[in-house]
């Protein structure tokens, strides 16, 4: 008396959905609809539960009949691939054999703002838009920033644990959760993981922040500006290199000796210097337009925070060749004899960075609260493996023509360090002294995103995503 339905193995691997209804930007046509999923295995599939039932979902790449890709999940694939190819040859060069393939790892801190349901479902200008429109600002903001070190309230704090056990179930590893600056405002904020899984889980995230708000009472805000005058959400975008058995942006205690570390690092300042319009444009969007500038959001000028002891060692190597020491970061005097000395780092940090250097990976501040971070993951492995690839190039022609690669690198790095050291800035970024600067430095300044799409169909950006194959022109 029971109705079976029965599927084949194969029906699990590739589907066939229709290719011309997905917003792909007219890449297809009504009469040319055929499109294919296919199972991405390595991003492990899982159950979702809901309260008639429960779903088996499997993380798929969606790709049409011509072969164009029609999601975001194939070209972060491929730019994983790309970085991969161009690490292994500097890797080489080393004589590492720690791991064969690279991949990039990314820790995405999620920020949102949680307000009752009541005072959401009054205000049409929030439900239409996601942010206010109009009204007059509260007697008491973030002025003295006190929401953030604040004890988080009873009916959030079930609403965080309820979140983080759906997470768990899901497989999505979050570590952190905290008040913000901003009054109610939250953070969540998971282990790093591959690129690839990272923007799976990030995604699950956002779903099930907004799914679980309503059991509370409460509305789930994503845009990165609901509210003027005070803080806007971003999603910190900590990005880093790995093989199985290291992160290739691990300084150690002593980076000045670290010729493998510094290659790496100088690859990326070379990356964001060339490419800083390119960065721009992938964290471009309408919402975050409002948010960036002020607010421990970064301003629109991409630049990169290196902190004391690595921009020391990087003014080193571009003067003289060759790095002869670090500075170290001793112990932190408390003033207090309960406390014992704290080990301290050896450089500060900056909120007003875009694209800050924290210890042992890079933190792209100004990805937005909204965004599928697939987009900016795929252009920052893109525009790293570009430049991993020229210097691996140049290494491998200098060792040919009978340098070691000591003296190849002495004679590389600071010759990138002369044509990109323009981008590194380690002071406020906010200030108008900073904006002149960056106009002399010929820094580009793309305030919004109209004065950016045009970056898109610009024939460098094409020939550099068709090179290594992560887009087609198309």
């Amino acid at each position: 008396g029971l109705a079976l339905a029965e599927f084949s193995g194969k029906e699990l691997i590739k589907g066939e959905p229709d290719a011309s209804s997905f917003p792909s930007g007219g890449l297809r046509a009504t009469f040319v609809a055929r499109g294919y999923t296919a199972w991405d295995p390595t991003s492990p599939a899982y159950i979702m539960e809901n309260p008639n039932g429960s779903t088996l979902v499997i993380p798929t790449a969606f790709l049409s009949w011509t072969g164009e890709t029609l999601d975001k999940k194939t070209p972060l694939l491929k730019s994983i691939n790309a970085i991969s190819a161009q690490a292994q040859r500097i890797l080489t060069l080393f004589n590492n054999k720690s791991g064969g393939k690279v991949f990039t790892t990314v820790g995405p801190e999620q920020e949102y703002f949680l307000i009752d349901r009541n005072f959401y479902l009054a205000r049409p200008d929030l439900i239409a838009t996601g942010r206010t429109l109009f009204g007059a600002p509260p007697p008491k903001g973030q002025e003295l920033e006190d929401q953030y070190f604040g004890s988080i309230p009873e009916r959030v704090l079930a609403y965080m644990a309820e979140v983080e056990a759906e997470l768990f179930k899901l497989g999505v590893p979050v570590k952190t959760r905290h008040n913000e600056v901003a009054p109610g405002q939250y953070e969540i904020a998971p282990i790093y993981e591959n690129s690839n899984l990272a923007t799976d889980h990030q995604n699950l995230l956002m779903e099930v922040l907004r799914k679980t708000a309503p059991d509370y009472g409460l509305v789930c805000l994503m845009h990165e500006k609901p509210f003027a005058g005070i803080n806007g959400s971003g999603k910190h975008n900590n990005w880093s290199m790995a093989t199985d058995n290291e992160n290739l942006l691990e300084p150690g205690h002593t980076p000045h000796e670290n010729a493998q570390f510094l290659t790496f690092t100088v690859a990326v300042i070379r990356a964001v210097a060339k490419y800083s319009e390119i960065l721009r444009l992938s964290i471009a969007s309408a919402h975050n337009d409002h948010r960036l500038g002020a607010n421990e959001a970064p301003p629109a000028i991409i630049s990169i925070f290196l902190g004391e002891q690595l921009n020391d060692i990087i003014e080193q190597l571009a003067t003289t060749g060759g790095a002869k020491s670090s500075k170290q970061g001793g112990l932190f005097e408390t003033g207090l004899s309960v406390l014992p000395k704290l080990p301290r780092e050896a450089g500060d940090r900056n909120r007003t960075s875009p694209f800050a250097f924290t210890g042992n990976k890079f933190e792209f501040r100004a990805v937005g609260s909204s965004q599928n971070i697939a987009g900016p993951n795929t252009i920052l492995n893109t525009i790293v493996a570009e430049s991993l690839d020229y210097m691996a190039t140049e290494l491998e022609k200098a060792i040919a023509g009978g340098k070691d690669l000591n003296s190849a690198l002495q004679t590389l790095l600071p010759a990138i360090l002369k044509d990109s050291k323009k981008v590194v800035f380690n002071g406020n970024g906010y200030s108008e002294e900073w904006h002149a600067e960056a106009a002399r430095r010929g820094l580009p300044n793309l305030k919004n995103t109209v004065d950016v799409l045009p970056v898109l169909v610009r024939k460098d950006t094409i020939d550099l995503f068709t090179k290594y194959k992560v887009y087609s022109e198309a």
